[in-house]
C-alpha cells in the first residue's frame, strides 16, 4: 500500500487540518510514511483508548515485536531509533514492566503528596523558580519583550529536574538539551542519546553510594535489586515529562492571552480547569511511540499484520467527531475524559507533578506581568518540528509589570508577599544560583538583550 510522507511542513503548521484530511480519506486508521517508515496512524478516539487500555493483552511496546526492527530493515541512521532503544519501564511490558512502574510509584509519591515535606519543598522550590525567571525578564524595565518558551517556559522545568536527580544546575542543564535534541529526533539524536546514558549512569552510581532526598534515591529505596542500567534508563524518562510540562505551560499562556474567557477564569481561580482545558484541545503530547499488535487485528478500515508499527494519535482523537462532537467548547470546566496523561498499562505516573508545576507556572506569570500580549498572530507561532510533542519553538511576547512588582532580588526585606514558610522537614530549596549569576541566568539574560 502507497503511504503518504505525515511529518511535512504542513503539519507541523497544522496538524489538525492534516488529520481531518486523513480521516476523511482513511477512515479512524491512515497509513502514513514517519521519516521514511511506513505506520499505521490512529485517529479514532475509540480505537486509540482500546489500544492504550490494551485489555486483551494483544498489544505491546516492545520493539522485540517490531517485524522491520527484527528483520534488520529499519535503516541505522533512522532520527527515532534511539528513542526506541532506551529499554525503559516505558516500552517494557508484564512482571517486568510492573515492577518498574513500582518503583516509579513509590520514588514520586513523595514529590506528589502534598502531605508529605518533599511535595511541600519541591512546591515552595517551584514557586521561586519561576520568580526567579521572572526576575530576569523585568531586569530590562517595567516594559519589554520575552521568549516565553525559552526564558521561562524551558528553564522552569529545567531547574526541577535538576533539583528532583540531585544534578547540579550546569550538569543538568546539559541533560536537558541533550533530551530535547532526541525527542525532536534530530541529526545529533544518537549521539544525544549517548551522552544522556552516559550522564544517568553515573547518577546512578553515585547515588548508590551517596543516597540523598532525591528521586534516583527513592527509586533504589524502593526497588534495591535495580542495575545501574535499569536506573539509568528509568531516569531518561523525567526530563521527558518535564520537557512536556513546558510546552504545557507555552499552551495555557495562549490560550489565555487568546482566549478573553479563559483569561477572566483565571482572576476566579480556576487555573486547574485552564491546564485541563489545554491538554484536552492542544496536548503537549499529540503522538505516541509506537505499539505493535502481537496478532493480526482489524482496525478502521484495515487489518494491521503482528509487528506493525502503529502510532496513537492523542490530537487526532480528541479532535474525533465522535469524541469531540459531545464537547462544550464554551464551558470553563472541561471534560477528564481525554487522554493527554494517557490510559491503561502505560499512563503517566507524574501527571500530578506535571499540572503543579503548570499551574504555578502560569499563576506565578500572570500575577507579576501584565497586558501580556502575543508578538504574532496565534496562527503564525513556530512550532518545533517533532513527531510526537506539539510543542512551541518560541513564543514572543510584550509585557508590562504589574503595578507595585518589585523583582526579588530588588525587594526590601517584607515587600511585596512573604516568601512561602519552609516544612518541619528542612528549609525551603534555593533556585539553582539563586544569586542568578550562574552560567544559566547568563544565557537568559543574553537572549533578553538581544533584543
Amino acid at each position: 500500500m502507497s503511504v503518504e510522507p505525515l511529518l511535512t511542513r504542513d503539519y507541523d503548521a497544522d496538524p489538525a487540518f492534516i488529520h481531518e484530511r486523513l480521516r476523511k480519506r482513511y477512515g479512524p486508521v491512515a497509513p502514513v510514511d514517519v521519516l521514511g517508515v511506513p505506520v499505521w496512524f490512529v485517529l479514532g478516539y475509540e480505537e486509540v483508548l482500546r489500544v492504550l487500555q490494551n485489555s486483551g493483552g494483544i498489544w505491546t511496546k516492545s520493539v522485540d515485536r517490531w517485524r522491520m526492527n527484527v528483520e534488520g530493515r529499519i535503516p541505522a541512521n533512522w532520527p527515532l531509533l534511539p528513542v526506541f532503544q532506551v529499554n525503559n519501564s516505558a516500552f517494557s511490558e508484564g512482571a517486568a514492566q510492573r515492577r518498574l512502574r513500582n518503583a516509579w510509584t513509590q520514588a514520586l509519591a513523595p514529590f506528589q503528596d502534598h502531605t508529605q515535606p518533599q511535595a511541600q519543598l519541591l512546591e515552595q522550590a517551584v514557586v521561586q523558580y519561576a520568580d526567579d525567571l521572572i526576575g530576569v525578564l523585568a531586569e530590562g524595565g517595567s516594559t519589554g519583550w520575552a521568549d516565553l518558551a525559552a526564558q521561562y517556559a524551558r528553564p522552569l522545568p529545567l531547574m526541577v529536574a535538576n533539583r528532583m536527580l540531585g544534578f547540579s544546575a550546569a550538569r543538568g542543564e546539559e541533560v536537558v538539551m541533550d533530551i530535547w535534541r532526541m525527542i525532536d529526533a534530530g541529526p545529533d539524536a544518537a549521539a544525544a542519546f549517548e551522552r544522556l546514558y552516559a550522564a544517568m549512569t553515573e547518577l546512578a552510581a553515585t547515588k548508590r553510594e551517596r543516597p540523598g532526598e532525591d528521586l534516583p534515591s527513592y527509586m533504589i529505596a524502593a526497588a534495591p535489586d535495580l542495575t545501574l542500567d535499569e536506573l539509568a534508563r528509568e531516569l531518561l524518562m523525567l526530563p521527558g515529562l518535564l520537557d512536556f510540562t513546558a510546552s504545557l505551560v507555552c499552551n495555557v499562556v495562549v490560550e489565555v492571552v487568546s482566549n478573553r474567557d479563559v483569561r477572566a477564569s483565571l482572576s476566579v481561580g480556576a487555573i486547574d480547569e485552564t491546564v485541563n482545558r489545554v491538554a484536552l484541545l492542544n496536548p503537549p503530547m499529540a503522538n505516541l511511540t509506537f505499539r505493535f499488535p502481537k496478532t493480526d487485528v482489524k482496525m478502521g478500515n484495515y487489518t494491521i499484520a503482528a509487528g506493525d508499527p502503529v502510532m496513537l494519535s492523542v490530537a487526532g482523537a480528541h479532535a474525533d467527531p465522535r469524541f469531540a462532537g459531545a464537547l462544550d467548547h464554551e464551558a470553563i470546566r472541561s471534560t477528564r475524559a481525554h487522554l493527554a496523561w494517557g490510559a491503561g498499562p502505560h499512563s503517566c505516573l507524574g501527571h500530578r507533578l506535571a499540572t503543579q508545576m503548570t499551574t504555578i507556572a502560569v499563576r506565578r506569570l500572570f500575577s507579576r506581568l501584565t497586558k501580556i500580549k502575543l508578538a504574532l498572530p496565534a496562527d503564525q507561532l513556530p512550532w518545533r518540528p517533532s513527531p510526537f510533542m506539539r510543542a512551541l519553538r518560541s513564543l514572543p511576547v510584550q509585557f508590562e509589570l504589574a503595578e507595585g512588582y518589585v523583582p526579588a532580588g530588588e525587594r526590601a526585606s517584607g515587600a511585596d508577599e512573604p516568601a512561602a514558610q519552609p516544612s518541619a522537614a528542612g528549609e525551603a530549596p534555593a533556585g539553582p544560583d539563586s544569586s542568578r549569576t550562574g552560567g544559566l541566568w547568563g544565557f537568559l539574560r543574553g537572549l533578553r538583550l538581544k533584543r
